[in-house]
């Protein structure tokens, strides 16, 4: 089986105020879902009330990111799934759920993962 990523960016989200309880629940409904059917491995979202650090291979820390993922925030969910397309399916649930469209991504194949 693959790992897939599937993910938004928070601006991705806009739905009203009134509707994030009702998303949210969309949302963790889905994930029960996945973990009923055992293929979830991990989802969350991303603090953005934290701000990220970059460690380098020294072990210098310094309160920045790669300029590539200055908006790197969100939600995210690792799902272990048979095929591509049960991957299309999942994110396409979550899509709903969030009311916003995913990014599917797979991860490349490591046996000691």
């Amino acid at each position: 089986m693959t790992k897939y990523l599937v993910s938004f960016p928070g601006r991705a989200m806009d739905v009203p105020d009134e509707d994030m309880a009702a998303v949210g629940e969309a949302a963790h409904a889905v994930m029960r879902e996945a973990k009923e059917a055992g293929v979830y491995v991990f989802a969350g979202g991303i603090n953005e009330d934290i701000a990220p650090l970059m460690v380098a291979a020294n072990g210098t820390v310094t309160n920045e990111t790669y300029p590539q993922t200055k908006e790197f925030d969100g939600g995210f969910c690792v799902l272990e799934l048979p095929s591509r397309e049960a991957a299309v399916q999942w994110a396409a649930k979550i899509a709903r759920a969030c009311r916003c469209a995913q990014e599917l991504r797979e991860f490349q194949y490591d046996p000691e993962s």
